[in-house]
């Protein structure tokens, strides 16, 4: 009859031709939408690795161009996966990560080696030092964070390690160092607590207050203060002024040893809000 349109029972009017959907059109924007996704590459070193599902990994990296993030590798943990052996922490690599909208997960879609670090797998002790290294770092970032120098400083720190001649100082001037760096330098100066210049009598370092206190302040504290021997504290300036290039010159053995390790063990304890994980917390790839 001519008639272009038809009136339906309601009133309202429909085409009497079916409009049939653009389907190649709905495919191109689908295909443009996953072709658009952020690529980024970054160096990046591997703070630890996890199952995931039934085949996949999720990775926690620090970057440098990012800080530390997160991505997941599908089907890393099949066998004949190209990502499974590169993706073992305690490593230095080139990485390629894919950004999705609204998601905090990265996909992991490249991973190059640059230095695997074979000898920390060889040896506990230095296996022990460079976990303690990158659990801090994990404990005391926050996420997407970028800090050039703080990559390089864990870096370098790493890379120390496999010439040390004793891996646990290593790790424990790296810890005091990193301190620093993220704004929590221990302070040695005068009282962490009140201010007071002149610290009278036995030093004791308030992790709480992040460094030393003065007698009337240790007394109120409600985390424990701990006692610093003048040899302790001498070294702990010395730590603390040094450049990189010739802290690791410093030597600390006996009581002194133990108290560093101790007070600095609290303040990160303190600053991570967390005890850190044992290192056998840390997941290999298998």
């Amino acid at each position: 009859m001519g008639e272009t349109s038809k009136t339906c029972a309601t009133g309202a009017t429909r085409s009497s031709e079916f409009e049939v959907p653009n389907t190649s059109a709905f495919s191109l924007q689908t295909v443009s939408r996953v072709s658009t996704m952020p690529l980024i590459k970054t160096a990046a070193i591997t703070l630890k690795s996890r199952k995931w599902g039934d085949a996949d990994r999720i990775v926690t990296f620090y970057t440098k161009e990012m800080g530390k993030v997160r991505g997941v590798a599908r089907g890393a943990r099949r066998m004949k996966s190209r990502l499974g052996a590169s993706l073992e922490p305690l490593t230095i690599c080139h990485l390629n990560l894919f950004e999705k909208s609204g998601d905090s997960l990265y996909r992991i879609s490249q991973v190059d080696l640059v230095e695997p670090f074979m000898r920390f797998r060889e040896d506990l002790t230095l296996m022990t030092a460079a976990a303690r290294m990158v659990n801090v770092v994990g404990a005391v970032t926050p996420d997407g964070d970028p800090d050039p120098q703080l990559f390089e400083t864990l870096e370098q720190g790493l890379r120390a390690l496999v010439t040390s001649q004793d891996p646990a100082l290593t790790a424990l001037l790296f810890q005091i160092r990193l301190l620093g760096l993220i704004g929590f330098r221990p302070q040695t100066d005068h009282c962490a607590a009140c201010g007071k210049g002149r610290l009278m009598g036995e030093p004791q370092f308030s992790p709480l207050s992040g460094g030393l206190v003065c007698v009337i302040c240790a007394a109120r504290q409600t985390f424990r203060c701990l006692p610093l021997s003048r040899g302790s504290l001498a070294f702990l300036h010395q730590a603390l002024r040094l450049s990189p290039a010739v802290v690791d010159r410093l030597k600390a053995a006996g009581q002194v040893r133990h108290e560093v390790e101790n007070a600095i063990e609290g303040y990160v304890t303190v600053v991570a809000g967390r005890q850190l994980p044992p290192v056998n917390f840390l997941s290999y790839p298998s």
